[in-house]
């Protein structure tokens, strides 16, 4: 049986290279303790894919990273 890991890529306004999770826990993580989000912010971002300021200090972009 083999498990599958759905990838979340993340994009911060003014960095090309998006950081890339592969659980929306691990994101959430990431969003409260590096991006320093309120936990309202973040999960704005999990459930609408973005979040601009003033909820954050830059515009954020979360999306699914879709398999071929």
């Amino acid at each position: 049986m083999s498990m599958t890991l759905e990838w979340f890529d993340l994009r911060v306004e003014g960095d090309p290279h998006p950081r890339r999770f592969d659980s929306a826990a691990s994101a959430r993580t990431y969003l409260l303790r590096v991006e320093r989000l309120s936990e309202a912010a973040a999960d704005e971002l999990l459930i609408a894919g973005e979040v601009h300021p003033p909820l954050s200090r830059r515009s954020l972009e979360l999306r699914p990273l879709h398999s071929e």
